[in-house]
């Protein structure tokens, strides 16, 4: 029979069951950690609805592992800060305390809930995981072994994944990682990510506290997942008024830059900074380049020679300056680079641009001119997003079958994640 797999998504943001535990744990461990007091900090998270907790100790205590398998991967992932054996009792009898502090119980959830949950439930054999966690594990057994102060972690975690739970053993490892600032590769690190996204993780379960080997800036990257990016990521940032609510034009600048969750650090000011660089590089006013942004931005009817992005250059100039003080801060050896231009897909967004030109929303139709040199003399990508986000600004309606062309433009250019793009376009508000 299949295994009915939870979204843990849905419950939770961050780490959860016995590995946010052991997390905790670590974060407290200039502080007494008796075998009490661990038992009401589980107590504590159990009541404050990890449900998962008592699960995953019911997990290990009907397996067939032995004492020292538990031992040796529950002092890894609490980097040894807190031993069941030196409190006189063996990690079974502890993760039996911790079984009855938490019984079993499932949230309650309305029928749309339920309904929901069930469409959503990851579909992943245990022995398809099994494989994929232990191929992990093994590529980092070297790492480990070199910095995991806890002999014979990788067999026993590999024990973990194949005879107890491959899920928990996934999530052990991890916090071992972690607690150990073992670090993995850029390419092991979206194997990991990509686990956690199949096994419906919140993103902060996997990337939290992990040490990466990032690969270097690449400021031609469009594969963000999670949200917008450059200089339309700004434009919605700042849109309209709502800049007054949320802190000053510069604020707003360095949020937009500011590193995501789980991104190489500087990943998000190196592609704002390649799209405010070619904008400022080109043959284009001030003029046309404050009537882009502000159109953009929602911002097209604000002329007050006193707003922040009056001159449409000098605020370029401004987010510049952003961009490259916060690059180097976090990454002082990145010397800025401008990728070559997707000019092989000019035409492509220059026939999209052109179209939008008879959008009933006159803002779009103000700006066409400007989009089109951009496109054809700055670049088709930017020019491109800029496009979708001016749509999703006004609010413009897209058919099917541009919404199908936007998409294969889209897939040709690398992006994700854009939002409207996605199903939203043109049928907000």
């Amino acid at each position: 029979m299949a295994r009915t797999r939870e979204v843990y998504v849905y419950d939770y943001a961050a780490d959860f069951g016995l590995s946010a535990l052991a997390g905790t744990l670590c974060a407290r461990s200039t502080l007494r950690l008796d075998e009490p007091v661990v038992l009401d900090i589980a107590e504590a998270e159990a009541e404050d609805d990890d449900h998962r907790l008592g699960a995953d100790a019911r997990l290990l205590l009907e397996s067939p592992l032995p004492d020292d398998v538990l031992r040796t991967v529950w002092l890894a992932a609490v980097r040894r800060c807190f031993d069941p054996a030196e409190q006189g009792t063996d990690t079974r009898t502890w993760l039996d305390a911790v079984a009855e502090l938490c019984p079993p119980r499932a949230p309650e959830r309305d029928p749309y809930e339920v309904r929901s949950l069930d469409a959503a439930r990851p579909d992943v054999p245990e022995e398809e995981l099994r494989k994929a966690v232990a191929a992990e594990i093994d590529s980092a057994a070297v790492g480990m072994e070199l910095r995991v102060a806890v002999p014979g972690i990788v067999p026993a975690l590999l024990r973990v994944v194949r005879e107890a739970d491959a899920d928990l053993g996934f999530r052990l490892f991890l916090r071992a990682l972690k607690a150990y600032s073992v670090p993995v590769d850029a390419d092991a690190y979206d194997r990991l990510l990509a686990l956690g996204d199949a096994l419906a993780y919140p993103p902060a379960a996997v990337h939290d506290g992990l040490t990466v080997r990032w690969r270097p800036l690449d400021p031609g990257r469009r594969d963000f997942a999670h949200r917008p990016f450059g200089l339309p990521a700004l434009a919605s940032a700042l849109r309209g008024t709502d800049r007054t609510y949320g802190g000053t034009p510069r604020e707003h600048i360095q949020r937009v830059a500011d590193d995501g969750p789980g991104q190489p650090p500087g990943a998000y000011a190196a592609v704002l900074l390649d799209d405010v660089w070619r904008l400022l590089d080109s043959a284009l006013t001030g003029e046309a380049l404050g009537l882009l942004w502000r159109t953009a931005a929602g911002r097209p009817h604000v002329l007050d020679e006193e707003e922040f992005d009056a001159d449409g250059r000098a605020w370029l100039e401004q987010v510049s300056q952003v961009c490259h003080a916060h690059l180097a801060e976090v990454d002082p050896a990145y010397a800025p680079f401008l990728p070559p231009a997707r000019t092989d897909l000019t035409e492509a967004v220059l026939r999209e641009v052109r179209e939008a030109v008879h959008a009933e929303a006159e803002q779009v139709r103000g700006v066409a001119r400007v989009l089109e040199d951009v496109v054809t003399a700055v670049d088709p990508d930017l020019g491109f997003r800029l496009l979708l986000q001016i749509l999703d600004t006004y609010a413009v309606p897209v058919g099917e079958a541009r919404r199908d062309r936007y998409r294969a433009l889209a897939a040709r250019l690398g992006l994700r994640g854009l939002g409207g793009l996605d199903g939203d376009l043109g049928r907000r508000r």
